[in-house]
């Protein structure tokens, strides 16, 4: 069975035989080869009905059997961040204190003196309380200042150098939307959560032009290499709060040069310091971001709360002391509900979509009723989606689908691990901790749900999210074998199929991004964004799908990673 147009006598500019390649325009679900010209699928078939396609030029990769898929998307993601850190000070794939401490002091040492320690990803585990101290920087960095965000964005560890160049001593107030770590005197104790991040952010020197393209074409390498090709960058702006610098000129420079091989749709972000004063400079950078189809600045970042590590997630009730007694403190919303309404009407009818962040029950509410507002064709055009969602109260789980809001989780989270098990579960206790992350349940009631990683937050690798959507679990690839969090799935009732997740980071991507009609399958007229993996996940057990990876990825029809071809 061939499917696709009429292209006899015109030469395919690549092919792909020999493979498993799936497409919902066979009535099997797979078809062996398919061939490609102008970055689009042209024809999709057994091997006979492709190969006359194939002229003295095309380019031919054999597939080996190998199960081709469309290209994975990433519906929240911060890539510039995550290109900069890998490139600076990067302590991403280290976990103990020691080791971090060993990597600061190696870095520091190839720095001038004076020069601010810049880079992050450490985790909260790793320190007692999830606080690291500035004494222990000050020991390593040479007095030189630091600033480096953790793995989530939300807490940066700075030294005694960054605390005073930024006058933050014991009778500098907490902001509204952040907190600063104190002793027993009310002394900063080198630990500076959400808003409170600004304090330092502000004092460190913006990266230049040519380290933003330098970490954007990093971070693409990368996302090439664990088969992604489109992305929603969920903060582009200057954002202090969470210590990512703009790298909105960067992405234009980057477009503009034919650098871009990653489709990429920004979200800007909603400064809450300026409020609707901001609009105009929003609508501006909507026009400017012309890359050719490769970056466009549609959506807006609206971040509501903080996270629960820190006590700063929006929460109906209050946070436990961590035996059982409910304190004074159930965390704030950043933005209140009569303002966050305001905003939200404006900015849909401005045409923007809203990207949410919301991680307590009581921000994914507020979210919600925001949105409610809305005459629903401005819903439905705008395809607004609440980003992160670990704490959904029940009564919210029926609203997502009848308000068209999109649920874009963050599927590596919905696991058991260290930094949950010890730094959240026993401040909300045990009918809030059973809130987490119910992407099965969202499904089951309707609701369009997409995937991103929030890389480099945690790891941006799908096949690792796949698994621990699937499972519930981590894989051993990240988790240790026999350990709590690769054996003991959390909330297994909340497990999905691997087919609806990889709609998720396919479909569920393209949609949120404008792309259905363009990307999310592999069919003819569709752009060719085609991930190849090493094996099966379709067949193999479940157990097993954390154990895949991509072999090869095309993006519009050019390979950007992998070599294999006859």
């Amino acid at each position: 069975m061939t499917i696709g147009g009429n292209t006899r006598g015109k030469d395919a500019e690549l092919v792909l035989v020999n493979g498993k390649i799936r497409t919902p325009a066979h009535p099997s679900g797979f078809v062996r080869a398919a061939a490609v010209s102008g970055g689009v699928i042209g024809r999709l078939g057994s091997d006979d009905d492709i190969r006359e396609l194939i002229g003295p030029f095309t380019r031919v990769i054999d597939l080996r059997g190998r199960l081709a898929i469309p290209a994975f998307g990433d519906g929240h993601i911060h890539p510039v961040q995550g290109g900069l850190e890998s490139l600076r000070c990067n302590l991403t794939e280290m976990r103990s204190r020691q080791d971090y401490l060993a990597a600061i002091a190696a870095y520091s040492e190839t720095l001038p003196p004076g020069a601010w320690v810049l880079g992050g990803g450490w985790s909260m585990p790793a320190f007692p309380g999830g606080t690291p101290l500035a004494a222990d920087l000050d020991a390593v960095t040479g007095g030189r200042p630091a600033f480096l965000p953790n793995r989530d964005h939300h807490s940066a560890w700075v030294n005694t150098m960054a605390l005073a160049i930024a006058d933050v001593t014991r009778d500098t107030p907490d902001p509204g939307d952040g907190r600063i770590e104190r002793d027993h005197a009310g002394n900063p104790t080198g630990a500076l959560h959400d808003g409170a991040m600004r304090l330092v952010a502000d004092y460190v020197p913006p990266p230049t032009q040519a380290e933003l393209i330098a970490g954007l074409l990093a971070a693409q390498r990368y996302l090439h290499s664990i088969g992604i090709t489109s992305i929603q960058d969920a903060c582009v702006g200057e954002a202090g709060e969470i210590g990512m610098p703009d790298a909105f000129a960067a992405y234009r420079r980057a477009a503009a040069d034919r650098l871009l091989t990653c489709r990429v749709t920004g979200a800007q972000w909603w400064d809450r310091s300026r409020g609707l004063h901001q609009l105009d400079t929003l609508l501006a950078r909507r026009e400017e971001a012309d890359g050719g189809g490769y970056f466009r600045a549609t959506s807006v970042k609206l971040m509501l709360d903080g996270v629960c590590e820190t006590f700063t997630a929006a929460m109906r009730a209050p946070y436990l002391d961590g035996h059982g007694h409910a304190t004074a403190h159930a965390g704030s919303l950043f933005i209140e509900p009569d303002e966050l309404a305001e905003i939200v009407g404006r900015l849909a009818d401005l045409g923007f979509q809203m990207h949410f962040h919301a991680i307590g029950d009581r921000a994914v509410t507020a979210a919600l009723d925001a949105l409610a507002t809305l005459p629903a064709p401005l819903r439905t055009a705008g395809r607004h989606h609440i980003a992160h969602l670990q704490f959904v109260d029940p009564a919210d789980l029926g609203r997502f689908a009848p308000l068209g809001v999109t649920a874009n989780f963050q599927p590596l989270w919905a696991c058991k691990d260290e930094q949950n098990d010890q730094l959240t579960v026993p401040f909300v206790g045990k009918e809030r901790a059973d809130w987490q992350y119910r992407i099965g349940s969202l499904l089951r009631l309707g609701a369009r749900v997409a995937f991103g990683s929030d890389w480099p937050v945690s790891s941006a690798d799908p096949l690792q999210e796949l698994h621990v959507a699937v499972n519930r679990t981590l894989s051993t690839r990240l988790g240790d074998p026999g350990s709590v969090e690769t054996t003991i799935p959390l909330l297994p009732a909340e497990a999905i199929s691997v087919q609806a997740a990889v709609d998720a980071f396919t479909r569920g991507v393209a949609y949120l991004n404008h792309e259905e009609d363009m990307a999310g399958t592999l069919k003819p007229g569709k752009v060719a964004d085609v991930a190849v993996l090493d094996q099966d996940i379709f067949a193999v057990p479940a157990s097993a799908i954390g154990n895949s990876s991509v072999v090869l990825t095309v993006a519009s029809g050019q390979v950007v990673h992998g070599e294999q071809e006859t």
